[in-house]
C-alpha cells in the first residue's frame, strides 16, 4: 500500500519511472493473469476500477492485451483517462475505454481499486451481471507488517478517502457467494526482499549488499518502467527481476501473511 499516491498519481505518465516495487509488482501479477488467461480461456476481459495503488495507472491490462485478449479498462476521472489513452495509443492492442450496454466479458478484476468504489454491494452485483466465467480481486494484505505500518502513518488519508472496510475479505467473498460465485483460489502475492514500506527498494537492497541486481536501472537513467519491457527496449527486465522472487516462490504461506504485499481471490461462476 502506498497513500501517498493518492495525491501524486499525475507524475507518473510525465516520468514514467515506477522503481522497483512496482516494476517487480506488475510482472507478479501478469503471472497470475497469465495463467487465469490459460486455464479458462479467456477472450475478453474488463478492469475496473482502473486506479489502483500502483504507479503509472490503468495500465494492469496491458500485459494482457498485449497477449491478444480484448480489454475494456473504465475510469471515471477524465484527466486520469485523458492520459491513460495516451499510453495505450503506443500499443497496437484490442482496447476500449466505454463498456457498451449489453457487453459480457469472460473475465472482470481490478488490482488494490476496491476501496475506491462507493456502494460494494451494487458495484458487485452489476460486475457479476456482466461476467461470464472469472472475477478475480485483488487486495492489499491486510495483515502484512507494511500495511499495518502504512496505515498507521497514513490514518487520516485513509479514513477520509478510501473505505478499507471494501478489500476485507469477510466482506466481498460473502458478497459474491450470495451472486452465484464460488472461491476456489486465494493467494498472497507480490512478496519480494524488500517489505511494504515507502523508502527506496534500490536503498532498501543496498543496505541488504543486494546493489548488484539494480545496476541495470543505473543504466537505464535510474528509470525503471515495464513500459520497457512491453516496448522491447529492455527485454531482460522479467528475468533480470525474476532474481527477486526467492521469497515468492520459497516462503511458507506464514510467513507471506505477514511479508507479502498484495493478496489475490479467484471467483468462477457456480
Amino acid at each position: 500500500m502506498a497513500i501517498p499516491i493518492l495525491h501524486f498519481w499525475e507524475k507518473y505518465f510525465y516520468n514514467h519511472d515506477e522503481g522497483l516495487g512496482s516494476t517487480y509488482e506488475r510482472f507478479i501479477i501478469n503471472k497470475v493473469l497469465y495463467d487465469i488467461l490459460a486455464k479458462y480461456d479467456i477472450k475478453s476481459v474488463l478492469e475496473t476500477p482502473a486506479f489502483g495503488f500502483t504507479g503509472l495507472s490503468g495500465i494492469n491490462s496491458l500485459g494482457i492485451a498485449l497477449k491478444g485478449v480484448s480489454v475494456t479498462v473504465i475510469e471515471e476521472n477524465p484527466t486520469r483517462l485523458e492520459l491513460m489513452q495516451k499510453i495505450w495509443s503506443l500499443y497496437d492492442v484490442d482496447i476500449s475505454f466505454d463498456m457498451p450496454a449489453g457487453r459480457k466479458y469472460d473475465m472482470s478484476w481490478n488490482f488494490s481499486a476496491l476501496w475506491f468504489v462507493d456502494d460494494l454491494q451494487s458495484f458487485l452485483s452489476q460486475l457479476s451481471d456482466i461476467t461470464n466465467k472469472v472475477i478475480l480481486i485483488m487486495v492489499p494484505n491486510r495483515t502484512g507488517l507494511g500495511y499495518l505500518h502504512q496505515k498507521f502513518t497514513g490514518k487520516n488519508d485513509l479514513k477520509a478517502l478510501l473505505k478499507e472496510e471494501n478489500i476485507c475479505p469477510q466482506v466481498f467473498v460473502p458478497m459474491l457467494k450470495k451472486l452465484g460465485w464460488n472461491m476456489i483460489q486465494t493467494s498472497y502475492i507480490d512478496c519480494p526482499l524488500w517489505p511494504d514500506i515507502g523508502m527506496s527498494k534500490e536503498d532498501f537492497l543496498r543496505k541488504l549488499k543486494l546493489s548488484f541486481l539494480i545496476k541495470q536501472r543505473q543504466k537505464n537513467n535510474h528509470c525503471l518502467t515495464i513500459l520497457d519491457y512491453y516496448s522491447g527496449k529492455d527485454p531482460d527486465m522479467k528475468d533480470r527481476l525474476g532474481k527477486l522472487d526467492a521469497f515468492e516462490r520459497f516462503a511458507p504461506n506464514l510467513f507471506k501473511k505477514i511479508w507479502a504485499h498484495h493478496r489475490y481471490f479467484l471467483f468462477v461462476s457456480m
